[in-house]
């Protein structure tokens, strides 16, 4: 009886012992998990797209299972906003894209393939700012018309679009006036320079701005769902204006202990371009479901 209530006695110190790190305020303190399992923690983040969202989910969950407390942090804008929050450390994980990302530290940087692009990374990045393993899917920024524009102006590349480029409003997050590969770079590489420009939301904004002839071309992501649902038309890059963007969880160097990267590079070996197409199908079903649930239904049938 005596063992008995003195190892209740330990248990209950231990206990006590473990509320009162909890008390320090630090959510995010790696010696104060909430989720039990591994003891790391973890804030998520994501851009202002959906894609962007349902990755960051998918990271989330997988992290999850594997006993890491996860905090999320969603729809955090443009990679000019949420970068600040990864370099102050108000966010530890965001799904990125190996070339804009990139260029975005090094406006200069003059790879393109995908291997050079990936392996010149390190480098560039923030001291305190890491990249995982890149998925082999892929994600880039694409000129893309719709089928009408296509076929009045014998469209199949940016090549073939420089002849119109006066006549063209160009639509797209606003952002991509001063990106490296945004319009600074079709001007550069290609010598078009559009009648004016019109800043839009990514998604289904962008889409309907095309659509309806308020924009005559846009900057669409190239798994976004909408092009093949509304037969438009990306046209090519020839003069590779936009480099490699492969999937890559960009990560606080802080928070990449062995569980995390091992499950984040697990999640990334499993990511394909058509799985992406895919995933991005799901996400805008007629029954539009919830970023949890689409992530939940990949990570299972892949068994994450």
């Amino acid at each position: 009886m005596k063992r008995v209530i003195a190892g209740v006695a330990t248990a209950l110190a231990a206990t006590l012992a473990v509320s009162a790190c909890g008390g320090s305020g630090d959510p995010l303190a790696e010696d104060t998990p909430t989720g039990g399992g591994s003891g790391d923690s973890i804030t998520v983040g994501s851009a202002n797209f959906p894609e962007s969202q349902l990755l960051a989910e998918i990271y989330a969950q997988a992290l999850e299972a594997k006993g890491v407390t996860v905090e999320r942090q969603h729809d955090l804008g443009s990679r000019e906003k949420y970068m600040d929050g990864l370099k102050d450390g108000s966010i530890d994980l965001i799904p990125e894209y190996t070339g804009v990302l990139l260029q975005f530290f090094n406006k200069e940087a003059p790879e393109v393939e995908s291997e050079e692009v990936y392996a010149a990374l390190p480098a560039a990045l923030p001291e305190n700012l890491t990249v995982l393993d890149k998925a082999e899917a892929e994600d880039k920024d694409a000129i893309v018309v719709t089928r009408e524009t296509a076929d009045k102006w014998s469209l199949k590349s940016i090549d073939d679009l420089v002849p119109h480029c006066g006549e063209v409003v160009f639509g797209g997050p606003p952002e991509i006036q001063e990106r490296a590969d945004g319009i600074p770079g079709i001007k550069e590489t290609y010598n078009c320079t559009f009648k004016s420009f019109t800043a839009l939301e990514p998604g289904a904004i962008t889409t309907k701005a095309l659509l309806d002839g308020t924009v005559q071309a846009a900057d669409i992501f190239t798994t976004d769902a909408a092009i093949e649902a509304n037969d438009l038309v990306v046209l090519e890059d020839p003069k590779n204006n936009f480099a490699a963007q492969n999937v890559v969880p960009l990560i606080n160097k802080d928070k990449a202990s062995d569980t995390v990267k091992e499950t984040l590079n697990a999640v990334s070996a499993k990511l394909d371009t058509k799985t992406l197409l895919e995933l991005n199908a799901a996400l805008n079903a007629p029954d539009k479901p919830e970023y949890a649930d689409v992530a939940k239904d990949w990570l299972s049938k892949a068994g994450l």
